[in-house]
C-alpha cells in the first residue's frame, strides 16, 4: 500500500512527493515509461504532474498545491500492466502555510497582470535580485553553498542563477566527476547526478532563495571542441527536449524561474530550433516563468514574441566597454523594445561581471562599472529587477588557474574572495533604494531630462524613471556634476533627496535658487536623485 493513501499533511505551496516502485524491469526507464498523476483539488480544479525516474525500479511524483484542503491523485501509467505505478491513488491534505521564508508566505512566481514584473501566487510584487553562480550547484560541497547562501542573503540577493548539467566551464561534470547524462545521440541519464543536486537546490530554497536553473547550457563557441561541451549545441532537439523534461518534472514542485537556453544564440534559424524545444518542455500551461539567457548583446523579443511558453525577456549586455557595448544597454534593445506586445518583464541577466577583464580595453572591470551597468539595466526598462556577477563565484574558482574554458576572462579571484567584491557588497543599497517604493510602478522617463550627456558619451549616460502617477521620480546620473530637468522648478510642492548608491546614504537636496531646474551632486562619483511632488508636468524641449 502505497503510505500516501492515509492522507500526507502538505502546507500551501509546499512540496509533497510520494515513491512508486515499478513492478517491471525496464531496458531505458526515461523513454520506455511515461508515468502521471491527475491531482484533483478541493475545487474541483485538476492538474496533471509528471513523474520521473530515480534509478532502480523507483519513480518519483512531486506537486505543490495551490489551494487549502484535501487533494485526490490518480497516477497513469502507459504500460497498464505495471501494478507499481498505474491505477495508485492517494490523499493529500493542504492544511495552513508556513513562515519561514517569502516563498512559504507569499507562494511561487507568475507574472503580474500587467505582465511586466514577477508577483508571488498571492500577488506580492517579487524584486528580482539575482547572482550568477553558475558552476555553484555543481562544484560546492554542502557547506560551501551554505556560506555562499549567507553571504549572498546578508548582501540582500534573493535569486540565483545555475547551470543543472556538465558545460564547456564544467566540463567533467560536478565535484565528484559525475555527470547529468552520458552519450550524446541517445543520451542516458544518471539520477544519482541529479539526487545530488537535490540537497544543494532544497538548501537554496530553504535559505529563502529563488532557484534559477538553466537547463541546457547553448553557447556558441569558435571551435567544435568547445562546442562539444554545451548540451544546448551537441544534443539533437529530441535528447535536448527529453533532457529538459527531466529535470522539469523533477523540480517543478519547487519555487524556480527557468532558464531553458544559457548563453545561446536564437535568431534567425536557431530561434525555430528553440521554439519547438520549449513548446515541448513547457506544453504544461502551470509551468513556472521561463526565459532563455542570450548570448552577450543579443536581443530575441521580436523572434519569440508569439510563444506562449516564454514568460521573461532576459538579456546580457555583456563583458565589454567600448562605446558599442555601452549604447546598446542604454539606448538600444532593453531601452527601446520592451513596449512591444504581448508584455514581458525585461531582465539583464548577465551584466558585465566583477573582476572580469573587459573585451576591449582588456582592463578588470570594477566596481563602479558594474554598479553604472545594474542601475541603468533597471531604469532603462519598467522595473523588474536585475542580476549580478562575480569572476572567481561564477565558476567556482579556487584562484589558481584560469575559469575553464574561459582564458580571457583573466586569472580569478578564489571565490569565497569574490564573493566580498565591493560591487557585492553594494547590491543591497539597490534593492533598499528601490524597495523604499513602489518599484512595480516605475517606466523609463526620459522626457524628465532636459539634456542628455550620454547622447556624446555613453559613459555620462543618465537614465531617468518615474511612476505612472507622475509623482516619484528616479535618476541615476553616473558621473556628471549635474543633472538638467525638464519639468517646472518648485517640483510642484515636493522635495528631492540625493542616494549615495556606495554607501546607500539619503541626504537632502540643498538648493540655492528655487527656480533652477539643475541639480548640482554632492560630491564627484554616481548618485540617484529621488523625487516626489505632486504631479511632475514636462516642458517642451525648447522652454
Amino acid at each position: 500500500m502505497n503510505p500516501s493513501q492515509t492522507g500526507v499533511s502538505i502546507p500551501l505551496w509546499g512540496r509533497f512527493e510520494t515513491q512508486f516502485q515499478s513492478t517491471i524491469a525496464y531496458r531505458e526507464p526515461v523513454r520506455d515509461v511515461k508515468l502521471t498523476a491527475t491531482f484533483t483539488g478541493p475545487s474541483g480544479q485538476t492538474r496533471q504532474v509528471e513523474g520521473f525516474w530515480d534509478g532502480g525500479n523507483v519513480w518519483r511524483i512531486r506537486f505543490a498545491p495551490d489551494e487549502e484542503g484535501s487533494w485526490q491523485y490518480r497516477t497513469t501509467c502507459d504500460h497498464a500492466s505495471d501494478g507499481g505505478l498505474h491505477a495508485q491513488i492517494g490523499i493529500v491534505n493542504c492544511v495552513g502555510r508556513l513562515d519561514t521564508t517569502p516563498f512559504d508566505r507569499h507562494g511561487p512566481l507568475r507574472l503580474a497582470a500587467n505582465r511586466r514584473y514577477l508577483v508571488h501566487a498571492d500577488g506580492t510584487p517579487f524584486l528580482w535580485i539575482g547572482d550568477t553562480a553558475w558552476n555553484g550547484p555543481l562544484r560546492a560541497t554542502p557547506t560551501e553553498w551554505v556560506h555562499y547562501l549567507k553571504e549572498r542573503r546578508r548582501q540582500k540577493f534573493n535569486a540565483v542563477q545555475w547551470v543543472t548539467t556538465q558545460w564547456l566551464a564544467a566540463s567533467t561534470g560536478d565535484r565528484s566527476g559525475a555527470k547529468a547524462f552520458s552519450g550524446s545521440d541517445r543520451i542516458v541519464i544518471n539520477p544519482l547526478f541529479f539526487q545530488r543536486l537535490d540537497e544543494q537546490m532544497t538548501t537554496t530554497a530553504r535559505a529563502g532563495f529563488l532557484n534559477v536553473p538553466v537547463l541546457l547550457w547553448a553557447a556558441v563557441w569558435s571551435t567544435p571542441e568547445a562546442n562539444g561541451k554545451n548540451p544546448g549545441i551537441f544534443l539533437p532537439e529530441t535528447e535536448a527536449i527529453l533532457l529538459a523534461r527531466y529535470m522539469v518534472a523533477r523540480w517543478s514542485a519547487d519555487p524556480v524561474v527557468w532558464i531553458l537556453a544559457g548563453d545561446g544564440n536564437y535568431l534567425g534559424g536557431n530561434a525555430e530550433r528553440w521554439k519547438r524545444i520549449g513548446r515541448a518542455v513547457f506544453d504544461d500551461p502551470h509551468h513556472a516563468p521561463v526565459s532563455l539567457h542570450a548570448a552577450g548583446m543579443e536581443w530575441n523579443g521580436a523572434e519569440f514574441r508569439d510563444e506562449p511558453w516564454l514568460d521573461l525577456l532576459g538579456y546580457q549586455s555583456g563583458h565589454g566597454d567600448n562605446q558599442e557595448t555601452l549604447s546598446w544597454l542604454v539606448s538600444g534593445p532593453p531601452a527601446r523594445d520592451w513596449s512591444m506586445e504581448p508584455a514581458r518583464p525585461v531582465i539583464n541577466l548577465e551584466p558585465p561581471y566583477e573582476d572580469h577583464i573587459a573585451h576591449q580595453s582588456r582592463k578588470r572591470i570594477d566596481s563602479h562599472f558594474v554598479r553604472r551597468a545594474l542601475y541603468w539595466s533597471v531604469l532603462v526598462s519598467p522595473v523588474a529587477g536585475v542580476s549580478y556577477g562575480a569572476h572567481g563565484v561564477w565558476a567556482w574558482d579556487d584562484g589558481t588557474s584560469l575559469s575553464e574554458g574561459h582564458p580571457d576572462a583573466g586569472l580569478p579571484k578564489p571565490w569565497r574572495e569574490a564573493l566580498l567584491l565591493a560591487g557585492a557588497e553594494e547590491v543591497r543599497h539597490l534593492r533598499s533604494l528601490l524597495e523604499s517604493m513602489e518599484w512595480w510602478r516605475l517606466v523609463p522617463a526620459p522626457e524628465l531630462l532636459r539634456t542628455q550627456p550620454g547622447t556624446v558619451d555613453k559613459n555620462r549616460f543618465i537614465v531617468a524613471a518615474k511612476n505612472r502617477d507622475n509623482t516619484v521620480g528616479v535618476i541615476y546620473i553616473p558621473q556628471d556634476p549635474f543633472v538638467e530637468l525638464n519639468i517646472p522648478a518648485g517640483l510642484h510642492g515636493g522635495s528631492a533627496e540625493w542616494f549615495n548608491p556606495r554607501t546607500g546614504l539619503r541626504q537632502r537636496v540643498v538648493r540655492t535658487n528655487d527656480n533652477d531646474d539643475r541639480f548640482l551632486t554632492p560630491s564627484a562619483g554616481d548618485w540617484v536623485l529621488l523625487l516626489t511632488c505632486k504631479g511632475f508636468v514636462p516642458l517642451s524641449p525648447d522652454s
